[in-house]
């Protein structure tokens, strides 16, 4: 009884007046007083519990949190005079009815893993059973006899933190409440009161709040998860696009090198020949002088002795001819192709031209196109990256002779294949155009034509990268790349450059002396 309401009953013993009948009834008064002075003590303290295992419901922020609830339920029981409690847990089904991650913490132990139900004792896998079968319901076990000894050599063979005390025990007793797809509860080595019974229900009830709490950091957790997932794939998928990026832009170059190559080799084949052609003709004419002067005809041996200077000469001209053809080409070649200098654009325009036209002609002899050319010699030197104009230009010559060819083969009457390019001055400006009277580009394409991989082409004919190549080669160097079609007119590309570029203060000066 409270010590101030002993005082009040002791106080009234003391008085001789009052009755022992009324003694009796002050003294049961101050007993029933005291019972509910008690009751609603103990009512605060669940109360008290109830709420900090509420704020610690609060503080999930991952899955494995959830052995905090499990540790405050085990130790807000304790102060409740759960005195035989063995254990309290909360287990969670993952979605598959199959596999749940259970939390466990058993004084001052937790133990957090994931577990199936058919990897269990049939006991636990009778527990998930009857949980799963309603989201709101109580499930109450008492394990002795032959089933506890079965049990508890399960349980010494599946966890590395055995309870010892179970060896003293004979029973298990289970009170465990689901909710939704999980369920709270608490193990004890005897069976517990209906008191406690209804004050593990309103822990239940709180569990209410740590469950919604899981439930919405799974679902970010797993979203998390997808993401990464989804970011990981994204990133191989990038590595892959930029690998067969570079295989076409690879593939491209290729191509263009490969056509290069066909008209270089035709360029420096007729200088080849005419050096080969003069050579035996001026050995021939050395054999013939050599009789002469064995017959001494002096006169005839000068006539064929300038014969033979006239041929060195010849031959001296187409080897320099096929020499600077050879340079050019292994000009265009150089690994450093980011480098500018001053380049004759006339220069350059006509020799792709030729060399376009020539390695078409090497995988087509019966083709032939009118070539037109119209150069405005007032331009001069332009400061630029050589190799990757003659690239651009080159590029665009391909287009043009394909697009006359591929209208020449509807056979049109008085169609004559015509690719022109000419140059000229415009202020501060030069322009580039390089035309064809082919089919031209259909409209509906028109904005498409320089995005990377489109192409009109037959598959195995083009990769679709060289209009976009030049496009980004053309803006590099500060210009634009336009086009003017018609409709079975023809195809016009117009290429724009600055004519004069500030130069980088690292770039060494070529400027033309």
């Amino acid at each position: 009884m409270n010590d101030n309401l002993q005082k009040i009953v002791d106080f009234f013993e003391s008085i001789e007046h009052v009755s022992t009948e009324e003694k009796n009834v002050l003294t049961k008064a101050a007993q029933d007083t005291a019972r509910a002075l008690t009751k609603s003590e103990f009512e605060l303290d669940i109360e008290a519990s109830l709420e900090r295992m509420r704020a610690v419901a609060l503080t999930i922020q991952k899955s494995n949190d959830l052995i905090k609830v499990a540790e405050s339920l085990y130790n807000e029981l304790r102060l409740l005079d759960f005195t035989n409690i063995r254990n309290a847990q909360v287990v969670i089904n993952l979605g598959d009815n199959q596999n749940y991650l259970v939390c466990i913490y058993t004084e001052g132990t937790a133990e957090i893993f994931k577990e199936s139900r058919y990897e269990t004792s049939p006991i636990i896998q009778n527990l998930y059973d009857e949980l799963d079968t309603s989201h709101n319901a109580l499930y109450q076990k008492e394990i002795k006899d032959k089933e506890f000894e079965d049990w508890l050599t399960w349980r010494k063979n599946t966890t590395s933190t055995f309870d010892k005390k179970l060896l003293e025990a004979r029973s298990v007793c289970f009170y465990l409440y689901s909710i939704g797809e999980g369920h709270l509860g608490i193990s004890t080595y005897n069976s517990i009161t209906k008191q406690q019974l209804e004050i593990l229900k309103r822990f239940r009830n709180v569990f209410e709040l740590a469950y919604r709490r899981f439930m919405d950091v799974a679902k970010a957790e797993e979203q998390a998860e997808n993401l990464k997932l989804e970011k990981e794939t994204l990133e191989k998928t990038l590595i892959e696009l930029k690998a067969t990026q570079s295989q076409l832009i690879h593939s491209e170059k290729m191509a263009s090198l490969g056509e290069l190559t066909a008209g270089i080799a035709h360029e420096i084949q007729n200088p080849l020949n005419f050096v080969n052609n003069f050579s035996e003709i001026s050995m021939e004419l050395l054999e013939e002088m050599l009789e002469e002067l064995n017959s001494g005809n002096i006169e005839e041996v000068k006539f064929i002795t300038k014969d033979v200077i006239q041929n060195l000469e010849k031959t001296l001209y187409h080897g320099k001819r096929a020499d600077g053809i050879v340079k050019g080409m292994l000009q265009h070649s150089r690994k450093n192709t980011d480098e500018k200098k001053y380049a004759d654009i006339n220069a350059l325009a006509d020799e792709y031209l030729r060399l376009a036209y020539h390695g078409l002609r090497a995988k087509d002899k019966s083709f032939n196109a009118t070539l037109e050319t119209d150069f405005d010699e007032s331009i001069g030197k332009v400061y630029l990256i050589p190799q990757d104009m003659g690239r651009v230009i080159l590029n665009l010559l391909n287009n043009a002779f394909y697009a006359v060819n591929d209208k020449k083969q509807q056979n049109l009457k008085y169609y004559q294949p015509t690719v022109s390019i000419s140059t000229k001055k415009n202020k501060e400006k030069i322009e580039i155009k390089i035309s064809d009277n082919g089919n031209g580009i259909p409209q509906n394409i028109l904005d498409k034509i320089f995005q990377p991989f489109f192409t009109t082409k037959p598959t195995g004919e083009g990769t679709g990268l060289g209009l976009s190549l030049s496009y980004d080669i053309v803006k590099a160097q500060s210009g634009e790349l336009k086009v003017q079609t018609k409709k079975e007119k023809g195809t016009t590309f117009i290429i724009e450059l600055p004519l004069h570029q500030k130069k980088d203060q690292n770039q060494k000066s070529d400027t033309p002396k």
